[in-house]
């Protein structure tokens, strides 16, 4: 009967090893995170007055290690703002500045058709930023899938194509074919970054439709229903398809509203606890590679 102890002993030791086994252990992404949908907008900064004036926006960027930001802001002066920002050179962020198509609430509903938007993006990309040339246009929202083929949604896809830009657009699948319809190469050079990946939804077989047919097509994951699922984890299908694309997705906050700002941390920490269910060499692509690589960024 002595001899029945070490046994068991080895057996339940072996048991254990089994049960938990160190491969399954995911631990959260840890590098450099690139915010591609960020806005600084009026209530946010409000003259430096607001709840988040740039020392505190940046405060929370540099803290959860996000190295780069995508900045479009209602109006463009936040986008400015964070541009020239003594505390955004501090804190190491890069500003890859947008032209947003909102002076105002009023602009989001009649953007496409507007002419003094269309003269307003031309006024600001002349004019450019503290840290260089307007990179983009967007954000804009299409509430409407047909407001797609308004004369100056025409003209500013037409022209975002021609000098190069890239396009953050929410918007449903729908529109995202009638977008890329409007630009000269019908979809095949327009760097359209997708915010979202459809907010609405959009079943995943769609997704990877339009991910095949548009070859600079690349989705935006904040807010995307279905992403994830139990414990933060990565829905199957979505790791699926993040892997099958690894080169096709971004990440980022959309601080649309102040309590975005507050709940910053936890939306990074999200984003670190699903990147962490991928391989190591996808998750960086997602939460940096990509985005630099679209703008040139180390």
């Amino acid at each position: 009967m002595r001899a029945i102890a070490p046994i068991a002993a080895l057996l339940l030791a072996a048991c254990s090893a089994v049960a938990v086994p160190s491969a399954f252990a995911q631990t959260p992404y840890a590098g450099p995170l690139f915010d591609t949908h960020l806005h600084y907008n009026q209530e946010a900064w409000d003259g430096n007055t607001g709840p988040y004036p740039p020392a505190e926006a940046l405060a929370r960027m540099q803290r959860n290690n996000v190295k780069a930001i995508i900045a479009n802001s209602r109006p463009n002066a936040g986008t400015q703002t964070l541009a020239v920002a003594r505390e955004t050179r501090e804190a190491g962020v890069n500003v890859v500045p947008f032209v947003r198509l909102y002076r105002n609430r009023d602009d989001y509903s009649n953007w496409f058709r507007d002419e003094t938007i269309h003269e307003m993006v031309q006024a600001e990309l002349a004019r450019g930023t503290a840290s260089g040339p307007y990179r983009g246009i967007g954000e804009f929202h299409l509430y409407e899938s047909a407001n797609a083929n308004g004369p100056v949604a025409k003209k500013l896809i037409a022209l975002a194509e021609r000098q190069k830009l890239a396009v953050l657009a929410h918007v449903d699948d729908v529109a995202i074919d009638l977008l890329m319809a409007n630009a000269p190469s019908k979809g095949q050079s327009l760097r359209l970054i997708w915010a979202h990946t459809g907010i609405g939804g959009a079943p995943i077989e769609r997704v990877q439709a339009l991910l095949e047919r548009y070859p600079l097509l690349m989705g935006e994951l904040s807010y995307r229903p279905g992403l994830t699922c139990e414990g933060g984890k990565l829905c199957p299908d979505w790791r699926a398809l993040l892997l099958k694309y690894p080169d096709r997705f971004v990440v980022g906050s959309d601080t649309w509203v102040n309590q975005r700002w507050s709940a910053y941390d936890e939306i990074m920490r999200g984003y670190r606890t699903w990147l962490g269910d991928l391989p190591p060499d996808v998750a960086q692509r997602i939460a940096w590679g990509n985005a630099a690589a679209l703008f040139s960024l180390r």
